[in-house]
């Protein structure tokens, strides 16, 4: 488990999560499974476990416990699947998300900038849309706000273009040739920190991360039960800022709806437990830097009636 993943912020996630020894808690990035195992030590009989991962590979992991189940599935359809087990509401739900220590040390799997390996970074492997069709199937327009809005990239404009000149000429099928094209780009000292970006502008597009997110904490309002928690790990400032808003707001654009009687801001649906995200301890981030961009909110469903 530990080679598989490194959980990040664990005894701070489980502490926030759990609140119900014999409660249903879902865990929708079981990865490794290390907060799924620690979840189950605060848990008694009748606690509950239900863990998600849409990556085969995490199935290795399974945990061996009558409590536990593991559904591999993508999160965004937490809904359907917790109706169809008839497991409505939980008492928590725990999502840390991102991409896992196994995915980027799988060379093959073309997550990491360490390796040179096919264009691939699917994390469920028999999903369709591959990095490969992004870098040479996208307009060169579409490329630009890609690394404009996902890898927070200046350089967007002249990336996309080196990309779409060069697949011209041939196409680019591993991390080695595009990193090749765009050498140029980067900046003495700061080359790991813009390939980096790159990929993960790459990765979020290919996994249509940031819409699965949106649908995941929509669900929560429905599968969450009164007093229930929602705790969510979060690695770059576009996750952080609709966790963010969707707790403090109840929406992604962050402004609270106003009664159309009395003008006053509604109460939202979940209540912060902490007005700032929680971040690693140095301990932590020395102890497995991957835990550096790590950002933890938590919240409390309130009584909405």
């Amino acid at each position: 488990m530990s080679e598989y993943h490194q959980p990040v912020l664990l005894k701070e996630s489980v502490d926030a999560l759990v609140t119900d020894a014999e409660g249903t808690y879902v865990d929708v990035t079981f990865g490794g499974g290390g907060h799924s195992r620690e979840i189950l030590k605060r848990l008694g009989k009748k606690g509950r476990i239900i863990a998600f991962d849409q990556d085969a590979d995490a199935s290795k992991n399974i945990i061996d416990d009558k409590r536990f189940m593991l559904i591999r599935g993508n999160f965004r359809y937490m809904k359907n699947f917790l109706r169809y087990h008839k497991t409505i509401p939980v008492t928590g739900v725990l999502a840390d998300l991102g991409i896992s220590s196994h995915h980027i040390d799988t060379s093959e799997r073309g997550f990491s900038t360490r390796f040179d390996a096919p264009l691939d970074m699917r994390m469920n492997s028999e999903a369709t849309l591959s990095a490969a069709q992004v870098i040479n199937e996208y307009t060169e327009e579409k490329l630009r706000d890609i690394f404009k809005d996902y890898s927070d990239l200046r350089e967007a404009r002249n990336i996309a273009k080196k990309i779409v000149a060069q697949r011209k000429e041939k196409k680019i099928e591993t991390t080695s040739e595009l990193m090749e094209i765009l050498r140029s780009e980067t900046h003495r000292g700061q080359e790991f920190q813009f390939f980096a970006r790159v990929f993960q502008g790459i990765r979020i597009e290919v996994n249509r991360e940031l819409d699965a997110l949106k649908e995941l904490l929509n669900a929560c309002k429905d599968v969450i039960s009164e007093k229930g928690r929602l705790v969510v790990i979060s690695y770059h400032s576009m996750e952080d800022r609709l966790v963010k808003n969707f707790i403090t707001a109840g929406n992604f654009s962050g402004e609270v709806e106003k009664d159309a009687i009395t003008g006053q801001p509604e109460q939202t649906l979940f209540l912060p437990l902490v007005k700032k995200p929680l971040e690693p301890s140095t301990e932590e981030i020395e102890n497995n830097s991957r835990a550096r961009s790590a950002r933890m909110r938590a919240a409390i469903k309130q009584n909405h009636s």
